[in-house]
Order: C-alpha cells, then sequence, then structure tokens
C-alpha cells in the first residue's frame, strides 16, 4: 500500500460514515418537521372556534376567505405530515408543506416579525428544501417503492 493510499484511508472512512449517515438524518428532518406541522394542525381542529377567529382578524390570508383558509391550513397540516414522516411522495410533500409554510409567513408576518418566529419558520423552509433537493432516502416509503418498481421516476 503506498503512501497516497494511507493517507486517503481517513478521509475515505469520514466519506464512509458521513455516507452512512444522511438516511438517517433525513427521517429526523423528515420526523420533526412533520412534527411540527401536523402539532399546529391538531391545535387547529382541537381549538376550532379560536382557529376561526386567528383565521378570521389575525392571519390575513391572501385572496381567501378566512373559512376556507383555515380549513385548508387544518388539512394540510393534517395529512401531508403523515406523508412526510414515511417519506412517500417526499418531494411533492415538502413542496407542498412549503407552500403552508411561506403562506403562515405571509399572512402573519407584522407578529412573527415582532419576535423570533420567523426565525423558526426559516428552519422549516431549510429543512423542507432538504427534503426537497434530496428526497426521503433510504428510510423511506418512496425508496421501497423505487426499488420494488424500478427506477423510473
Amino acid at each position: 500500500m503506498g503512501s497516497i493510499e494511507k493517507l486517503a484511508m481517513p478521509i475515505r472512512a469520514v466519506n464512509d460514515l458521513l455516507s452512512n449517515l444522511q438516511s438517517p438524518f433525513l427521517l429526523f428532518i423528515r420526523a420533526y418537521v412533520a412534527w411540527v406541522f401536523f402539532s399546529s394542525g391538531l391545535w387547529k381542529i382541537n381549538n376550532w372556534e379560536q382557529n376561526l377567529a386567528v383565521f378570521e382578524y389575525e392571519y390575513q390570508v391572501p385572496l381567501l376567505n378566512y373559512e376556507l383558509a383555515a380549513y385548508l391550513a387544518t388539512f394540510g397540516e393534517l395529512v401531508f405530515p403523515l406523508f412526510l414522516v414515511v417519506g412517500l411522495g417526499t418531494r411533492y410533500t415538502a413542496i407542498a408543506i412549503s407552500f403552508i409554510n411561506i403562506i403562515a409567513v405571509v399572512s402573519y408576518y407584522a407578529t412573527l416579525a415582532k419576535g423570533a418566529g420567523l426565525v423558526w419558520h426559516y428552519l422549516y423552509g431549510t429543512m423542507l428544501l432538504v427534503s426537497i433537493l434530496y428526497g426521503g432516502g433510504l428510510f423511506s416509503i418512496d425508496h421501497w417503492l423505487k426499488s420494488k418498481f424500478g427506477n423510473d421516476g
């Protein structure tokens, strides 16, 4: 074994370790974002009258009636996180949740800008972008479907 190969061994070991951590990291990101949005959806459904009042008087969702916006947000926050956490349509589900995140920032910007809440939405957006760019990884239904039915798509 040459001296170059000996020097490259630790680099290869670190690269292999980091490669092996990629899928667990992608699962962690999906689970965390799913938990955040699903929890918000549960709050909305368990406090429906208050949720409607918040959408009517505080959130200023553009182009939508407040009641429709409340139903759509609650649906999106309860359904899309389930798909995200199991990795089903990961990229598309992350895009859908990204829209919810963007609308939350746009419609509630004045209140978010007063506190640190906006930073959290940046974090969620960044985590969702990772899911959009890299997909679900090995620990996803997407990966299982791809291995079962081929590489088309």
